[in-house]
C-alpha cells in the first residue's frame, strides 16, 4: 500500500506543462523565458497517430519534465466530433497557423519554431518514437539553435 501510494504521489508531482492555443502568447513567453515553441498540429478525436503521439510522448513524464525546463508548447487542434467543437474564435487562430505553418494540411505535425516565427525542424507523422528518442530530436534542435 505504502508503494502505491509514493508512486501515485511521484506521478501527480511531476511537472506537467501546459498547453496553449494562442500563437502570440506563445511566442511572448518564449520571447521572456528564452524557449524555443513546439507547435503541435492534431486531430485529437480522429487522428490516430495524433492520438497515439499525445498518448505515448506528449502526456509522459519523461517529456512533461523536459519541456517544463525547455519548451512553450502549443497546440491548433482540428477536432472533428460536434462534443469536442472548438470555440469560433479558437477555429480561426488554429486556421490561421494551418495556412501559414500546415499548408499541406498533415497531421500529425510537430514544428519547432523560434520566438519570431521561423520554422527550425518540422516532423511530420509519428514513428513510434519513445518519449526519449523524441526529446533526443529536439534537443539537437534546440543545440542547434542555442
Amino acid at each position: 500500500m505504502k508503494v502505491l501510494l509514493c508512486i501515485m504521489l511521484f506521478h501527480f508531482a511531476m511537472p506537467a506543462q501546459h498547453w496553449l492555443t494562442d500563437f502570440e502568447q506563445a511566442k511572448a513567453e518564449a520571447t521572456k523565458n528564452k524557449k524555443l515553441i513546439l507547435l503541435s498540429f492534431s486531430g485529437s478525436d480522429w487522428c490516430s497517430p495524433c492520438m497515439e503521439l499525445k498518448r505515448e510522448v506528449f502526456n509522459s513524464n519523461e517529456f512533461n519534465t523536459y519541456a517544463v525546463e525547455n519548451l512553450i508548447l502549443l497546440n491548433a487542434d482540428f477536432p472533428r466530433s460536434k462534443k469536442n467543437k472548438l470555440s469560433e474564435e479558437q477555429v480561426k487562430k488554429n486556421e490561421a497557423l494551418a495556412s501559414v505553418y500546415n499548408k499541406k494540411g498533415s497531421f500529425p505535425v510537430t514544428l519547432i519554431i523560434d520566438a519570431d516565427g521561423k520554422v527550425l525542424k518540422e516532423f511530420t507523422g509519428y514513428r513510434d518514437d519513445s518519449p526519449e528518442e523524441f526529446i533526443k530530436k529536439i534537443k539537437t534542435v534546440i543545440d542547434a539553435n542555442h
